[in-house]
C-alpha cells in the first residue's frame, strides 16, 4: 500500500490506517487473539497505521499483534480524553506499558470540542513535554468541530490533527450547531497548507454510510490534503474490501452487505439529550437505567433517521 509522509513530519503511514475500535470491548468485543488476527492480517496486507485511544480498551489487541515479527514500521497514534497535565502525562505511560513501545509515535488530545482549548490546556502541556522527553513522536489533537480544527492550523506546537469528515457531513459540528462538509475541508485544507499532518475519521459516518461505500471512500480518498483515511475493522473480509477499493480491482456496483448490522448507541459516548429518539420514527429508543439511550431491536427499522442528529457521533450500526 502506498505511504505518505505525515504533514511536515518523519512518520509516514499507509493511505488507509486501521482503526482498532471496532474489534474492542464497546463493539464486537472480540476475544483478543481473535483481534489480534485481524491487525496482523492487515498489517500484512499493507497497512502499516494504527488508531487507538485510551479509553477503546485495545491496547491489548495491538500488543498482541506486534508480538510477531516483521512489523517494525508499524505506526501507533493513540489518543485521551484527560484535561490536566498530570492525567494526560499518565495516559502517555499507560500506552507505553500496555502497548510495550518505549515511544508512541502519535498521542492526541482526544475529541476536542469547541470552547476547549483553554480549558484542556494542561494535557496539551503535558503532550508537548512528552514530546520534549521523548516519550512520542508527535502531537496533536482529534475533532468533530470545524472551528477546532482551523485553530490546529495555526498552533506552531501541533504536528498532527485528526479530524471527521465524509461526504454527507454526518456528524460535523460548527460551535453548537451542526456543520457542513465545505466547511470542514476548507479548515483540513488550512492545516494542510500550514504543513500539518492530516488523517481523518468517519468516513462512513459510524457505519451509516456502509452502504454507499464506494461513494463514502471516493470522496475521502480524493482529497489530497488528508494523508490518511482512517477505518475501523473488525474482520478479514473488511480489510480485503477496502485492499480491493485501493488497487481498482473492486466492481463499481459492489456495496457489502449491510443486512445484517445493526443500530446500536456507544454508551460511553451517549450524553442524553434525547436527540436520537425524538428523531426516531418507530419509537424504538429508549432510556436506559443510566439515563442514556438505547436501541430496541424488535422495534428498529434501520432507517438511520437517528444518526445524523446525534451531537456527539454515538449512534453506530455494527
Amino acid at each position: 500500500m502506498q505511504k505518505k509522509a505525515l504533514g511536515n513530519t518523519d512518520i509516514k503511514v499507509s493511505v488507509a490506517g486501521f482503526g482498532v475500535l471496532p474489534m474492542g470491548p464497546s463493539q464486537l468485543a472480540l476475544p483478543v487473539e481473535q483481534g489480534a488476527a485481524v491487525i496482523r492480517y492487515a498489517l500484512k496486507r499493507g497497512f502499516n497505521f494504527l488508531d487507538t485511544a485510551q479509553y477503546y480498551r485495545t491496547y491489548p489487541y495491538i500488543k498482541k499483534a506486534l508480538e510477531h515479527e516483521g512489523f517494525d514500521d508499524v505506526v501507533i497514534s493513540s489518543k485521551s480524553l484527560c484535561t490536566d497535565y498530570d492525567g494526560m502525562m499518565e495516559a502517555v505511560l499507560e500506552a507505553r506499558e500496555e502497548l510495550g513501545r518505549d515511544v508512541i509515535d502519535i498521542f492526541l488530545m482526544h475529541e476536542l470540542r469547541s470552547g476547549q482549548l483553554e480549558e484542556r490546556a494542561g494535557a496539551w502541556d503535558a503532550l508537548q513535554d512528552a514530546r520534549a522527553k521523548g516519550l512520542v513522536r508527535a502531537i496533536g489533537l482529534s475533532t468533530h468541530h470545524i472551528d477546532v480544527t482551523e485553530a490546529a492550523a495555526s498552533m506552531p506546537e501541533l504536528d498532527v490533527v485528526f479530524p471527521l469528515i465524509n461526504y454527507a457531513g454526518l456528524g460535523i459540528r460548527k460551535g453548537d450547531a451542526f456543520g457542513s462538509k465545505e466547511e470542514m475541508l476548507a479548515a483540513i485544507r488550512r492545516c494542510h497548507r500550514a504543513g500539518k499532518g492530516v488523517f481523518s475519521m468517519k468516513a462512513f459516518g459510524g457505519g451509516s454510510l456502509t452502504s454507499h461505500y464506494q461513494e463514502a471512500l471516493d470522496y475521502v480518498f480524493s482529497k489530497e490534503e488528508i494523508d490518511s483515511v482512517m477505518i475501523g475493522f473488525g474482520k478479514n473480509a473488511e480489510v480485503d474490501d477496502l485492499i480491493a477499493y485501493l488497487d481498482g480491482s473492486m466492481p463499481k456496483t459492489y456495496n457489502p452487505d449491510v443486512s445484517k448490522k445493526r443500530v446500536y448507541i456507544n454508551q460511553e459516548d451517549c450524553e442524553g439529550c434525547g436527540s436520537c429518539k425524538a428523531a426516531c420514527p418507530a419509537g424504538a429508543i429508549f432510556y436506559n437505567d443510566n439515563g442514556l439511550a438505547e436501541v430496541n431491536h424488535d422495534k428498529c427499522l434501520t432507517c438511520g433517521y437517528c444518526s445524523p442528529v446525534c451531537p456527539v457521533r454515538a449512534v453506530i450500526m455494527y
